[in-house]
């Protein structure tokens, strides 16, 4: 069995349509959090991650059911269930997703778990750290001991894109979709294979030029949009 693994969508239709166009073949996608925030087609993430097919691009050739997602920082500041320290821009856009969005849109949202587990709980989701969903964990914080007893722990929140393929199993971050920070500003997902434990970290180019427009036109920070030229 072959997963497409996304996070960090953060409103994000234009990278979120390219990581989709370029997927090769899977059976079946989640996402680790945060479909939300930053940039501003916010509803349009939600129901693609509902399921919703008018939401995806028509050619596409992957599952269309609900992806299985965990909450991530922003999706749970956009609920308002609890408060999260925010900088300017990422305040901005919790604001923007919040007046775009349908109330039943947010009830989604809201309804999202902080961990999941799917393949038979072989590969268990989160969105910072097993045991803190707000935590970033960096590539150097990797190791066997944030496995439990799953074969695969997807985390994001970092919006770097790394793996470990240790006895125990894989810790991996597929990067992120809408707002990557490793100095890459391709959009980033990863194909994992249950079959032999292997992961495949992919990047694709998207029209970064149209996401500069949009934020604009939101009258959204603009550096929102022109820290995506740059990867950071």
């Amino acid at each position: 069995m072959k997963l497409g693994i996304l996070s960090d969508i953060h409103g994000n239709r234009v990278a979120l349509t390219a990581v989709l166009a370029d997927m090769p073949p899977v059976d079946g996608l989640v996402c680790a959090g945060d479909v939300v925030g930053y940039n501003p087609w916010h509803a349009d993430c939600v129901d693609a991650m509902r399921g919703h097919t008018d939401a995806l691009p028509a050619d596409a050739s992957w599952p269309t059911e609900e992806v299985p997602t965990v909450m991530g920082n922003h999706d749970r500041a956009v609920a308002a269930e609890t408060p999260f320290a925010f900088n300017g821009m990422a305040q901005a856009g919790v604001e923007h997703a919040t007046e775009q969005l349908s109330d039943e849109q947010i009830k989604w949202l809201a309804a999202l778990p902080d961990e999941r587990r799917v393949c038979d709980e072989r590969v268990k989701l989160v969105h910072g750290h097993p045991d803190d969903p707000d935590h970033y964990t960096y590539p150097e914080e990797f190791g066997p001991d944030l496995l439990g007893d799953e074969d695969v722990l997807v985390m994001g929140h970092t919006h770097h894109q790394h793996h470990e393929v240790y006895g125990d199993g894989i810790v991996m971050n597929p990067g992120s979709v809408g707002q990557p920070r490793d100095r890459d500003h391709r959009a980033a997902y990863a194909v994992l294979d249950l079959a032999d434990l292997t992961v495949e970290e992919h990047r694709v180019a998207y029209d970064t030029s149209a996401v500069i427009d949009a934020v604009e036109d939101a009258d959204l920070p603009r550096q929102i949009g022109f820290r995506l030229t740059q990867g950071r």
